[in-house]
């Protein structure tokens, strides 16, 4: 609506944009004029990032843009390596025998959630998906089918571009047991007796039941905002 003030979560989305473009401008470019352009860009991106921040916590981060700008900088790469692009997460829904699904309680939050990590070098999502669940949980498991891909900072549970590819697996063996220093708990869980601190549950929860079920599912995914910057939410 025009004249509204934007969602905090938006201005972070913004800032970060911004901040994208200036480093992947500074990871191709030589000329120290437009460096110094983009390094200007960067401090009004970590102006608006401090006061989205500000705005949806109401915690004072005047102080904050330096820390953005330096974080932004001491990660610029040359040429390729330098084009700023999302990080990908991968998630594991992993069902059992008896219609159960795998969870994983975080140490430092104490929040469950499915296992889930960054997608490392040298694997596949897929390979990923499995390597997690047996280094979160101690169960063995084999990827069927890849049930949504979506965008994590627009989700509102990331304040930097992610994407989230998050897989169907079906439990092949092992033994429950929680990583040492990542969880806090693992458990089998039926669709009707989740914990109550489960994270975003509300949306994956019924996509992910309905997986293991068996039931037809299309991957879901993002559908474009219109118009992009000020999309309806």
């Amino acid at each position: 609506m025009a004249g509204s003030v934007p969602d905090p979560r938006d201005l972070v989305r913004w800032s970060e944009t911004l901040a994208a473009i200036a480093r992947t401008g500074m990871g191709f470019t030589e000329n120290l004029y437009e460096r110094e352009r983009y390094e200007e860009v960067l401090h009004v991106a970590g102006d608006i990032k401090a006061a989205a921040i500000e705005l949806a916590d109401g915690i004072e981060t005047a102080r904050e843009t330096d820390h953005f700008v330096q974080e932004w900088l001491s990660n610029i790469g040359e040429g390729v390596p330098g084009y700023v692009t999302p990080k990908v997460a991968v998630g594991a829904v992993v069902g059992n025998d008896d219609g159960e699904m795998l969870l994983v309680q975080r140490r430092e939050s104490g929040v469950w959630l499915y296992p889930t990590g960054w997608a490392d070098v040298g694997y596949s999502p897929a390979e990923v998906a499995v390597k997690e669940v047996a280094e979160e949980t101690g169960i063995d498991c084999e990827p069927v089918r890849l049930i949504s891909v979506i965008d994590g900072q627009r989700m509102g549970f990331s304040r930097f571009g992610m994407y989230m590819l998050l897989f169907h697996c079906r439990a092949t063996g092992g033994e429950l047991r929680g990583h040492p220093l990542e969880t806090g708990d693992v458990g089998w869980f039926a669709e009707g007796s989740m914990p109550e601190v489960t994270a975003g549950v509300q949306w994956w929860g019924p996509m992910a039941f309905s997986a293991i079920r068996g039931e037809p599912l299309d991957c879901a995914f993002d559908l474009p905002r219109s118009p992009v910057w000020r999309g309806e939410r």
